[in-house]
């Protein structure tokens, strides 16, 4: 295969992505592509998809939460042989209210006649420490709607790693991989852990979803992104995500990394002090 396109290279899974590709000696072949890389990419300019596709045997799409302009994309990568899809576990379950632009993704990619892996990960790991529910960490105070049901939280570099290997090995092709951690921790103990290992204090508050949308709408936060997180923890709460996914196991021959040893690396940098 020849060039391997990275959409959204500077996001969460996008630049480790890129990194792992460079580390297993892909580095000539890899094409991060974003608004902001030297190869631009936008979702809302097509005239800058054609230079992004040009020579790209395999794409890795992060779906945009707009689905408008993702099946014409797929369309438009005629001669790319294979995608690796990033997506979310549960989506199968609640349909395409949640998550419209994975879903189409999805579909668009299954109908292309190209090779196809789909990646459905859990809840990232990351999700403390780079954004999100970082800053509410840091403040002291992390507040949401979820309740005691358990989330399987997935490390990052282990999605990026069953990424990296379903976009330069065979035996990944029509393939479905649901992406979870090795076990199941409540948001209430994740804060518990994550405090321990910060040294100081920090509160679960358990809110309704009444609640949770007020608070977000008060800090700022546009209708759109408070829809898609109330969505989010609705989907939570049905358990949807609550069960273990064995992906990482099948795909990386190998346990995923456990929220502890996440949280043990994350604290020692002081991320939350």
């Amino acid at each position: 295969m020849n060039e391997i396109l990275i959409l959204g290279a500077p996001g969460k899974t996008g630049r480790r992505v890129v990194r792992l590709l460079r580390a297993e000696g892909e580095g000539e072949r890899v094409r991060p592509a974003s608004r902001s890389s030297e190869v631009r990419f936008d979702w809302s300019e097509p005239g800058t998809w054609e230079n992004a596709l040009r020579g790209a045997e395999a794409v890795y799409l992060v779906a945009p939460d707009d689905p408008a302009p993702v099946h014409d994309f797929v369309k438009r990568a005629a001669d790319v042989k294979r995608f690796v899809v990033l997506s979310g576990r549960g989506l199968d379950l609640v349909g395409e209210d949640f998550g419209q632009g994975m879903a189409v993704a999805e579909r668009a990619v299954r109908d292309s006649g190209a090779e196809w892996t789909i990646l459905r990960a859990n809840n990232f790991n990351q999700n403390f420490d780079e954004d999100l529910w970082h800053a509410p960490l840091r403040a002291g105070r992390l507040a949401l709607p979820i309740g005691d049901v358990p989330e399987p939280f997935v490390d990052v570099d282990d999605v990026a790693a069953v990424a990296v290997a379903a976009l330069t090995r065979d035996g990944h092709a029509g393939r479905t991989y649901d992406l979870s951690g090795p076990r199941g921790v409540t948001f209430g103990e994740a804060v518990e852990i994550i405090a321990r290992a910060a040294g100081r204090s920090i509160e679960y508050v358990e809110l309704t979803p009444e609640a949770y949308r007020a608070e977000l709408l008060a800090q700022g936060y546009p209708v759109v992104a408070v829809d898609a997180l109330s969505a989010l923890f609705a989907l939570h709460r049905a358990g949807h995500t609550a069960e273990l996914a064995d992906g990482v196991q099948r795909v990386l021959g190998r346990p995923p990394v456990a929220f502890e040893d996440y949280v043990a690396q994350v604290a020692a940098t002081g991320a939350w002090s």
